[in-house]
């Protein structure tokens, strides 16, 4: 089994976390370690109207926020790659200067540290220079930045689809087998 971390923060974006991880959780040979904040937890029923039940059952393992001897936190336990998404702008900060004040800010340090994958799907708009100092800053230690672009390539045509899409290609980040998007010179383009 490959274990995935998912770190949802409180951004704007529940919908994408959704998506996310149900898709991971149909996928075979997956194990699913999740870190909700408190945060995330507000915005998900400001957004989705639910109390996060769904995003949680989609996982082997729910951590604790403030669990810092959870095994996301230490760089011995085995991992293959962190997503998160949403990544608030505090996150990113968090993230991009080493201040661990949660699990997600810890593992995703943790994921860096290791020379692990870590996906930012980042999401404001616009993004100020301190959000863009960030990003770069956290780039520079390895991470990926991935906020949410909808590709226009593709038949995808609902907001659900094109969700999916990005998720596809969130799981191409970390070289996970799945058949979540449409691809370049595989697929029907739209025409004009």
């Amino acid at each position: 089994m490959r274990r995935i971390v998912i770190g949802v923060s409180g951004a704007s974006g529940m919908p994408l976390a959704r998506t996310l991880l149900r898709s991971l959780a149909a996928l075979p040979d997956l194990e699913l370690h999740l870190v909700v904040s408190a945060a995330a937890d507000q915005v998900l029923r400001a957004e989705c109207g639910d109390d996060g039940e769904e995003l949680r059952r989609c996982a082997h393992r729910v951590h604790a926020p403030s669990d810092m001897t959870a095994p996301p936190a230490s760089g011995s336990w085995r991992q293959e790659g962190m997503i998160v998404c949403p990544c608030s702008m505090s996150s990113l900060a968090a993230i991009a200067t080493g201040v661990g004040m949660n699990l997600i800010h810890r593992a995703a340090d943790v994921t860096l540290k290791e020379r692990r994958p870590l996906l930012l799907v980042v999401r404001e708009t616009p993004f100020n220079r301190v959000h863009l100092r960030n990003m770069e800053l956290a780039a520079a230690a390895g991470a990926t930045i991935m906020p949410f672009m909808p590709t226009f390539y593709t038949p995808a045509s609902t907001l659900d689809d094109m969700m999916r899409h990005f998720c596809g290609r969130l799981l191409d980040q970390l070289r996970i087998p799945h058949d979540l998007c449409d691809r370049w010179g595989e697929t029907r383009l739209l025409t004009a």
